[in-house]
């Protein structure tokens, strides 16, 4: 006799139907997912084509000459701080000035130097010109026997005496002139001028305080010049950038919408230590080349900003808003 054949629990059937209906569910759910990124992957592509560059570098913004840093060119006391940070001044406009009382005292006494060998002089031109008409008249009466030769010679001599100290005097006129031009030479010296357009960056100076040219300099100036990028070229890409070659200059944190057109204008001859790199020691020993990059547009960038630099790229690069 066979024994009767188990018949299968409740509880068996309901396991098995929730597992076959998971299964279906995590299938139904997956093929629309595969499908759709399938779909969409070509797209992507199409549309943010790979541009190619022929060499990749660090920079930053900076100006023909850098930074102008401004000294007093005299020892003394500063009288008066014209300017302010972030002034705009023009070229040959005061920045600052010292004590100016003894050098112009110092012009004044040349000037009277210099007119008291004027007028000298002058003196002796007139006193010059009697004893020549004085020694004619002389020498024309002992000629006609009317007169003494002896007091002809001495009124000769007389006249040659004069006309050597109007030579001496003469030379005393142009030393007085030298000395006044170099006093008011000196009063120049007193005060600081801009030398060229520029803003005021920074001011290290205060009336009343002691400066000399060793001190330092007293003002930091950003003069009015078209911006140009200065990238570290790798020594590795040294020979793929050459003069004239376009690039595209991307702020490092600016996003993508910071990025301007730009040209090679040269490339350095002296290799040196990688400067802008993070990592101190790729620092240590990369070797790279300087490399001067121009904006194809004017830009208003701050000086010392960090940019990324692509060489030869072929995409046309978007200028950023300015604000």
């Amino acid at each position: 006799m066979k024994p009767p054949a188990l018949q299968p629990s409740w509880r068996t059937h309901a396991t098995s139907l929730l597992r076959c209906g998971g299964l279906a569910l995590a299938i139904a759910w997956l093929l629309p997912a595969c499908s759709s990124s399938s779909s969409q992957a070509p797209a992507g592509n199409s549309t943010r084509p790979a541009a190619a560059y022929a060499a990749v570098a660090r920079g930053r913004i900076d100006i023909e000459g850098g930074l102008l840093n401004l000294a007093m060119p005299r020892e003394g006391t500063l009288a008066t701080v014209a300017v302010h940070e972030g002034d705009h001044v023009k070229q040959g406009q005061l920045l600052a000035a010292l004590d100016t009382e003894p050098a112009r005292l110092a012009v004044e006494a040349a000037q009277a130097q210099r007119d008291q060998a004027q007028a000298q002089l002058k003196l002796l031109g007139i006193k010059q010109a009697a004893a020549k008409q004085r020694a004619q008249r002389l020498s024309a009466a002992a000629a006609a026997g009317a007169g003494d030769g002896q007091s002809a010679d001495d009124a000769r001599e007389a006249a040659a005496q004069i006309d050597a100290d109007q030579q001496s005097a003469g030379a005393a006129l142009a030393l007085a002139s030298q000395k006044l031009d170099e006093a008011r030479y000196e009063l120049k010296q007193r005060s600081l001028l801009a030398p060229l357009d520029a803003d005021v960056v920074r001011v290290l100076a205060q009336p009343g305080a002691s400066v000399s040219p060793a001190s330092g300099p007293l003002f930091v100036l950003l003069p009015q010049k078209p911006r140009i990028v200065r990238a570290e070229l790798n020594d590795s890409f040294a020979a793929a950038v050459r003069p004239g070659m376009p690039a595209e200059v991307v702020a490092e944190s600016g996003g993508d919408h910071a990025r301007w057109s730009a040209h090679v204008l040269r490339i350095g001859q002296v290799y040196g230590p990688a400067t802008l790199e993070n990592d101190p020691q790729i620092r240590a020993n990369a070797r790279t080349v300087e490399c001067v990059l121009a904006f194809d547009q004017p830009q208003d960038l701050r000086i010392g900003q960090r940019v990324m630099v692509r060489f030869g790229h072929t995409a046309a690069a978007t200028a950023a808003p300015k604000d």
